[in-house]
């Protein structure tokens, strides 16, 4: 049912994409007929919104994955850097969710361990709306950081790192199957700052896939239940990546591909000093707006990461 929702509204974009089309040949003719500047502009900032939506339901195409279509989650890690890679894991975190925000998506943290003075050390968010996956796959990885340090008190450049994962969210018993004997559940009490809000309950959970040695925390949720329920559904996920990750590996064996350590896989870089500069290291794509894109533009990234993807498929 969701897949046939999913080709309905596809149907139905380019059923719209085509009528605004039309309407604006016709709006174009009685423009040139009248000579009207006024139906002119009308007719440039029409034209301006059909291109914009055109261009997006073109990369929408490139989607073509098996999971594409879904929602997804996103871990990420503070790496090597101490403090500075906890604020910059809290700055990415921030990102993501702005960027869901004005995709008209809807992100949500799941589970965050706070960082020693500030950002985070580790934290999961949930992003949901359509092919969330699909985009957001281009941001798995490595992303670093070169600023000067606002925890060093001689103002040092620090470069940080922080790794992002992303994985679909997928269907137990559809999508992948969990044997109860395969999994161990551990409850423990939450961790905080202390005073009256600390947890005194056991409500956190651990879970432990016992084949592969996965672990999933989750203790954001006051009751035990909400944080197995939610720490289930980022195992799932994350034993669907790991096929995905084992399927790629085949492949490149076959075609004779470098395969690279996921850590060492460094994606992006963020450079705010000694000038300011965004680049992806695998398209060559590059902007000096880094504020723009730390508030959520990942539009321009994303977009060049797919059409590169595919271009490299062909």
């Amino acid at each position: 049912m969701r897949r046939l929702a999913d080709l309905n509204k596809q149907v139905d974009d380019w059923q719209g994409l085509d009528e605004d089309a039309a309407n604006l040949a016709e709006l174009l003719e009685m423009a040139l007929e009248e000579g009207d500047g006024s139906l002119l502009e009308s007719a440039a900032g029409e034209y301006a919104d059909i291109a914009g939506t055109l261009e997006r339901l073109e990369l929408d195409l490139t989607l073509s994955g098996e999971y594409d279509d879904r929602n997804a989650f996103i871990a990420l890690h503070a790496g090597a850097g101490g403090i500075d890679s906890q604020d910059w894991a809290g700055m990415l975190t921030r990102m993501y969710s702005r960027w869901a925000e004005s995709s008209g998506m809807k992100a949500e943290v799941l589970d965050a361990s706070p960082g020693d003075e500030g950002g985070v050390k580790r934290a999961t968010l949930q992003i949901t709306g359509t092919n969330a996956y699909g985009y957001l796959r281009s941001e798995r990885g490595v992303h670093r950081l070169v600023r000067l340090s606002p925890f060093d008190a001689d103002h040092a450049r620090h470069t940080s790192f922080v790794l992002v994962e992303v994985m679909p969210e997928v269907e137990e018993g559809v999508d992948v199957v969990i044997d109860d004997d395969d999994i161990k559940i551990e409850a423990f009490r939450a961790g905080g700052h202390g005073g009256q809000s600390v947890q005194k309950n056991s409500t956190a959970v651990r879970i432990t896939h016992l084949p592969t040695g996965l672990k999933v925390v989750c203790q954001n949720e006051r009751s035990q239940y909400q944080n197995r329920t939610i720490a289930m559904r980022i195992l799932l996920s994350r034993l669907a990546e790991l096929e995905r990750q084992k399927r790629d590996r085949e492949l490149a064996e076959i075609k004779g591909d470098h395969i690279s350590a996921e850590w060492g896989n460094q994606i992006r870089s963020y450079v705010l000093h000694p000038y300011k500069m965004v680049k992806d290291h695998r398209t060559g794509y590059e902007t000096s707006d880094a504020d723009k894109v730390l508030d959520g533009d990942l539009d321009t990234f994303i977009r060049s990461y797919l059409t590169s993807m595919v271009g490299a498929a062909s």
